[in-house]
């Protein structure tokens, strides 16, 4: 999995006054925790943030902060403003080359239905899936071969299986299908 470094500045826990000044100066308030370590509370420009937020691609982090110590972490949790849709607050969780890492994938569609080619719709109902893997076995994304599918058809979470990966998605989560359409139902020989 690609990682991003993302710059950090560590500051003191504040009342909402002084959060409310650190987002008016382009600053996003963090946390990071995770793997028995004490929480460290640091703020990071929100264009540098931008990097992670406006993309489909998930990362691994790699945090450097103002005081020198570098961290290894993934995006847990993200809040954003209901309105301006602005990141007000992240929290990062630690994580090391030992221990499995929760995150999520996208999905990458390939080949060509066999079903659209007989007049069918596709339907891609999922962007990503959450996985579960050691980070060097964490992939850039998770590919999906749509060849086989005919009319009528779908793929599910369940039906995805790959080495050292575990998918967290549940089973039963439609990933894709193709639809009949109104074209391949007309198409389709009618029985007398």
């Amino acid at each position: 999995m690609k990682h991003f470094e993302l710059k950090g500045q560590l500051r003191e826990t504040g009342n909402k006054a002084v959060i409310k000044a650190f987002r008016k100066q382009g600053l996003v308030p963090c946390n990071l925790y995770g793997l028995g370590m004490q929480n460290v509370i640091f703020t990071v420009d929100e264009k540098d943030l931008k990097g992670i937020t406006h993309t489909p691609a998930s990362f691994i982090i790699d945090l450097v902060l103002s005081d020198g110590k570098k961290y290894t972490a993934v995006v847990h949790e993200l809040q954003y403003h209901p309105v301006k849709d602005n990141c007000l607050h992240v929290d990062f969780l630690a994580v090391n080359e030992e221990k499995p890492i929760a995150i999520k994938v996208p999905l990458n569609i390939t080949g060509h239905a066999a079903g659209v080619q007989a007049g069918g719709k596709f339907e891609k109902l999922q962007r990503e899936i959450r996985v579960c893997a050691l980070m060097k076995d964490l992939p850039d994304q998770i590919d999906i071969d749509i060849t086989p599918l005919g009319i009528g058809q779908q793929i599910k979470a369940g039906d995805l299986h790959y080495e050292n990966i575990a998918i967290l998605t549940p089973k039963d989560t439609i990933i894709c299908g193709v639809k009949a359409t109104r074209n391949a139902a007309a198409a389709a020989p009618t029985e007398e």
